[in-house]
């Protein structure tokens, strides 16, 4: 009899590994390492950390940003205009050509706008009375 339970962190790395492989079956891979970490973060003269961009070139060389963020008190100084321009970078020099990430309507949407990311996608009432965007920028050599 069949059962499901909760999973454990190795049990969750198992199933990524597997649908990783399965990928690589169908589409291989572009890029030598399959996932290049290419998080950074910003830290004040004191060596505080102000903010963070966490993202991952993955398999085609795709850049997926997970989250960028930026202390509330050093937001407006360009700081993540300059972690995000940090991450483009790296992954243009590791052959990255497109850029994804999503956020939410409260977050910033127009920050990404200006910064060159088009609306692709999006998933209204997520959550209740709100909007999930999917934004996504080609990054051209």
């Amino acid at each position: 009899m069949m059962k499901i339970e909760l999973s454990t962190n190795v049990e969750r790395e198992l199933i990524n590994d597997k649908l990783v492989q399965f990928n690589l079956q169908n589409v291989p891979f572009s890029q030598k390492e399959a996932f290049i970490d290419l998080s950074f973060s910003i830290k004040d003269e004191v060596g505080e950390i102000i903010g963070g961009i966490n993202s991952v070139l993955y398999c085609w060389h795709v850049l997926h940003i997970d989250i960028l963020f930026i202390d509330e008190s050093h937001r407006g100084k360009g700081y993540g205009k300059l972690l995000l321009e940090q991450a483009e970078n790296a992954a243009r020099q590791q052959g990255g050509y497109m850029v994804h990430l999503d956020t939410f309507d409260w977050q910033a949407k127009s920050f990404y706008l200006n910064a060159g990311y088009k609306v692709f996608g999006q998933l209204e009432n997520c959550p209740a009375s709100h909007t999930r965007f999917y934004m996504k920028k080609t990054l051209n050599p």
